[in-house]
């Protein structure tokens, strides 16, 4: 198989520094209650919002308060550990398992995003467990945690596989836990408190605006822990004569936000955008606490060719390698 060329590189590398300037735009929400009887209208729901801004939140998922509780204890307990423990657990190289400390770097902006992470990919995680002593009940919390995300996710494509008439189950085929080439990725994420001195200093980011790897993102914040911005794609295309508007999404406790990513939009021959987005970093007056989030990445596993019209065949495992290796300083 040839390598393609994958155009998502080339347009994180002519973002560039791209501004300021906000605009609020609804972030629609949408409930998967009684999904069996309401499959028609919940899918037109999640297909209008993900055609439009490429961001929706979900309620009613079906992960619990205490659930979401328990996964942002155990990342909290473990960012809390001695930087030298942390470091027992470096991620593996471009496999999104394991601990890493500012080292991913935006083709957009070419700085570190401001955070730290620990990533969950289920094939890769020998080593990379801290102990009980550590942290405990960690693996079993976070593994518990993961294994729903991927209920939901999966609930959410397969809505998707209706609408570009692919079989109801065809994305659940391609993210299977029990196939060695499972490659789904839960991160939890922790960014420190800003420092002082780089409060308003331009070029700043938490993290940089980007697109995601992956079909689908799942994004749990905290309430009160906002910065999440996105650009619809038709703007990141066309940017109006004073530059790109970004939207501020809410963060809060018992919606996830819901996010295409590049694999998907490959997949779909383009009609669902994979689209920019970013956490800005605290202005004059505004928190400068630590802020924290956990992001589930629905993706496909390595052996599974993405085809769609007018796109060359690509295995996900190829796929992500080459937006690792593009977005990760190793």
């Amino acid at each position: 198989m040839s390598t393609p060329t994958l155009s998502e590189l080339a347009r994180e590398s002519r973002m560039g520094a791209p501004g300021t300037l906000t605009t609020d735009r609804e972030v629609r929400r949408i409930s998967l209650a009684d999904l069996a009887t309401r499959r028609a209208e919940v899918t037109e729901q999640l297909w209008s919002a993900a055609t439009d801004i490429g961001f929706f939140q979900v309620v009613d998922h079906g992960i619990t308060p205490a659930e979401v509780d328990g996964a942002f204890a155990a990342a909290r307990a473990f960012f809390a550990l001695p930087a030298e423990v942390k470091a027992r657990y470096p991620m593996k190289k471009g496999l999104n398992a394991g601990y890493e400390f500012k080292s991913q770097v935006r083709p957009s902006v070419g700085t570190p995003d401001q955070k730290e992470s620990w990533q969950l990919t289920r094939p890769h995680m020998e080593g990379l467990w801290p102990t009980d002593g550590e942290v405990a009940g960690f693996r079993d919390t976070v593994l518990a945690f993961e294994a729903h995300c991927h209920e939901v996710a999966m609930t959410v494509l397969s809505c998707f596989a209706d609408v570009l008439e692919l079989p109801r189950d065809f994305f659940a085929g391609v993210h299977d836990p029990a196939n060695p080439q499972y490659q789904s990725c839960l991160r939890l994420i922790h960014y420190m408190a800003f420092p002082d001195e780089l409060v308003g200093v331009p070029g700043t980011w938490r993290a940089g605006a980007h697109t995601d790897f992956d079909c689908l993102t799942l994004l749990f914040q905290r309430a009160g822990q906002d910065g999440l911005q996105v650009l619809p794609g038709a703007e990141a295309a066309r940017p109006s004569a004073v530059g790109y508007a970004w939207t501020p999404v809410p963060a809060t406790d018992e919606a996830i936000t819901c996010n295409i990513g590049d694999m998907l939009e490959r997949w779909s021959g383009g009609r669902l955008p994979s689209n920019f987005h970013r956490v800005a970093a605290p202005g004059p007056g505004d928190p400068t606490d630590p802020r924290f989030s956990i992001a589930y990445f629905a993706q496909a596993d390595k052996d599974a060719v993405i085809e769609a019209p007018g796109e060359e065949p690509i295995t996900a495992g190829d796929f992500l390698l080459r937006r690792i290796q593009a977005n990760f300083r190793t």
